[in-house]
């Protein structure tokens, strides 16, 4: 039998130990309320909150949670923002150029002419993401979902894709030039005049993607997955396509130029 001094001391020690996880409790359930007046900061919560026309570059935002938030026009270049949520934000004509999104949730979010220049975007949820018109050039993007958004016209020249899933997107005239395009899904992708110039190609998948005027000139895909006959007669290739075996190149190549 424990000495009663000892069994109070051991009570009182647990008392304490657990006053102080209600407090710590209390401060988290604090800090994830919104505060829409407060300045750039890690684990921040600006859901919902407008925020626009800010000066953020090279801020530590790490973790921020700013979901359904109004984030236009502002500057997160050289930003830390890895795990951050920004799902279903507007974040149109903001930069993030050379920004660290690394593992963000970025779902359902608008992004129209939105740059991301050279950023860390590896392992990011872009899902049902509207991104029109967007600059991804440079960026890192290895492992990125973009399952089911919307990047027409958007720029990945010297992306790195490696394995990423673009299936079921809407990648109309997007340009590839020069990414790294290896491992990436296309399934069931609209990849109406997108141009792969130059781009690293492996494994991609493209069951079922719309290959209209799709510029494949040059390109390697011999090691694609899913491509047809059908697909390889509406795309536009050249004489130095090269194609999975059984496949040939149609008589409509080179196709003619037209006005964008």
């Amino acid at each position: 039998m424990l000495p009663r001094s000892f069994s109070g001391k051991v009570n009182l020690a647990v008392g304490a130990f657990l006053l102080a996880g209600i407090a710590m409790a209390l401060a988290g359930a604090a800090r994830a309320e919104p505060d829409c007046s407060s300045g750039p900061a890690p684990g921040n919560n600006w859901s919902k909150c407008t925020k626009m026309f800010l000066q953020l570059s090279g801020d530590d935002m790490t973790g921020l949670v700013a979901r359904d938030a109004q984030l236009t026009s502002n500057d997160f270049s050289h930003a830390r923002l890895a795990g951050a949520d920004l799902r279903g934000s507007d974040l149109s004509n903001s930069r993030f150029d050379k920004a660290d999104l690394t593992g963000a949730k970025l779902s359902r979010i608008v992004g129209w002419r939105t740059g991301f220049v050279g950023a860390q975007l590896d392992k990011v949820d872009f899902t049902y993401a509207d991104l029109s018109r967007v600059d991804f050039s440079g960026a890192s993007l290895k492992g990125a979902n973009f399952e089911k958004s919307e990047v027409n016209r958007s720029d990945f020249s010297r992306a790195d894709l490696a394995g990423s899933d673009m299936s079921r997107a809407e990648v109309a005239r997007v340009i590839f030039d020069n990414a790294d395009l290896t491992g990436v899904s296309f399934v069931y992708a609209n990849l109406a005049r997108a141009a792969f110039g130059a781009a690293r190609l492996g494994g991609n998948d493209f069951t079922g993607a719309y290959f209209f005027r799709t510029q494949i000139g040059g390109a390697d895909l011999t090691k694609a997955k899913g491509l047809t006959q059908e697909q390889v007669n509406i795309a536009c290739g050249s004489g130095q396509t090269r194609l999975p075996a059984g496949l040939v190149a149609p008589k409509s190549w080179p196709c003619a130029s037209e006005e964008d």
